[in-house]
């Protein structure tokens, strides 16, 4: 940490829980740079839906930290993820967010590699040149029906346990058929961790969202995590509904909180996210049968929050930037033979949620701006309404703990 600073162990071991955690964590580039180290690179990360990467050679990059990523689905169907660096001189590959080739050609010598990252042709490289020693350096890929998981560690956590629990609730929303109808992307000027603990609270939502709160429930339960782990009787009746239709309902929260899972009821008599809360689509994506299901909301930290409602889905990745400043791309889906202008309606799909990302946006600006102000100390959480922020916030600092701690015990 910079001089005169308390280092991330003591900052750490001061924290008072339920409070907000203090200003160096939004701000200071030296935690920052351990967000990065010991949690983006090292966790399975939210990359994009499969169904964009629709046809052989369509691709995507991506750019984490210091990584730059190309995903490409192969000749054989298969989608794989490779380090955007040229073997010979370490040229970006692919420049562009995404587009399609028939093969991975390096802008700078040509050196041309296969869609499975083997290299091909190399001009005039001597006779001793083993094309086979240099194809792309892979990154680890899952493929969790119909969502893209990489990981930038070379020795990737388990993804089993999160893979085994999740499908069932999402192999009835068929993402597999699905389609992209729309992507936003917008920077949002705040630390990475705010941009979450907005996300993880309804408190801030009748004064902030007019256009969610038309189909978003303000109960915070929805939200939120009880502190028993438990659930009301009323949302414990509406996944018992869900479950007996065929559509795994039941709230589930990881042993270490990282990742949750449940299908939480939407306002009354509300579909959909859509002004009126009628559905937004015609030709439903899925097999959700009950028509007012709501929405499975799942998360997983550090890089995703979604909505799976019985009409369509929504992805949500989350991507650091700087320290004080985060990429949040939304991905609207739906079924793929879905027609626009037919089954749907552009706006109508997506008005709600490109007018709450803006909200948040700014929600989140101007709390990273508080923090700037030396005035700024950690301030609490409300019990009732803020628990799961409060649940981020200890999987955050539980988490960051564990990696600093071993490299404490050798400083000292």
């Amino acid at each position: 940490m910079t001089a005169n600073l308390p280092s991330v162990h003591e900052l750490l071991a001061r924290r008072a829980a339920g409070f907000s955690l203090e200003q160096p964590f939004y701000t200071s580039p030296e935690i920052y740079e351990l967000d990065l180290q010991h949690i983006f690179y090292k966790e399975w990360l939210y990359a994009v839906p499969a169904c964009q990467l629709a046809k052989t050679g369509s691709y995507v990059t991506l750019r984490v930290g210091a990584y730059e990523v190309i995903i490409v689905r192969g000749r054989d169907g298969e989608i794989r993820a490779f380090h955007n660096s040229c073997r010979h001189r370490g040229s970006l590959v692919c420049k562009a967010r995404e587009g399609q080739v028939a093969k991975l050609v390096c802008p700078y010598h040509q050196w041309t590699y296969e869609l499975d990252g083997k290299l091909i042709w190399a001009n005039d490289m001597g006779p001793g040149f083993d094309a086979s020693q240099y194809g792309l350096k892979p990154v680890s890929l899952r493929n969790l029906e119909g969502l893209i998981y990489i990981c930038l560690s070379d020795t990737p956590p388990d993804f089993e346990p999160f893979a085994q629990l999740a499908r069932p609730y999402l192999e009835v929303h068929d993402l597999t058929d699905a389609k992209v109808a729309f992507t936003s992307t917008i920077v949002e000027k705040g630390n990475w961790k705010l941009v979450w603990e907005n996300n993880r609270e309804c408190y801030h939502c009748s004064s902030n969202h007019p256009a969610l709160c038309r189909s978003f429930p303000l109960d915070p339960e929805v939200a939120g995590v009880q502190a028993d782990g438990g659930v009301s009787q009323r949302l414990q009746a509406h996944f018992d509904r869900c479950a007996a239709a065929g559509a795994p309902a039941q709230f589930v929260l990881a042993r270490d909180g990282q990742y949750r899972l449940a299908r939480m009821p939407l306002q009354e008599k509300a579909l959909s996210y859509t002004m009126d809360g009628k559905a937004a689509i015609a030709k439903n994506l899925g097999r959700v049968a009950p028509p007012d299901a709501g929405t499975l909301l799942m998360f997983h930290y550090p890089s995703t929050w979604n909505h799976f409602l019985p009409d369509h889905s929504l992805t949500f990745r989350v991507v650091p930037i700087s320290p004080t400043e985060t990429e949040v791309t939304t991905t609207w889906l739906v079924h793929k033979d879905a027609v626009e202008g037919v089954d749907y309606d552009l706006k109508r799909l997506t008005e709600v949620w490109i007018a709450t990302n803006d909200e948040d946006r700014e929600i989140v600006e101007t709390n990273q701006q508080g923090i700037f102000s030396p005035a700024y100390v950690p301030g609490p959480y409300s019990p009732g309404q803020e628990s799961g922020v409060t649940q981020f916030v200890d999987w955050y600092a539980a988490w960051l703990e564990r990696a600093v701690a071993p490299l404490q015990a050798a400083a000292e």
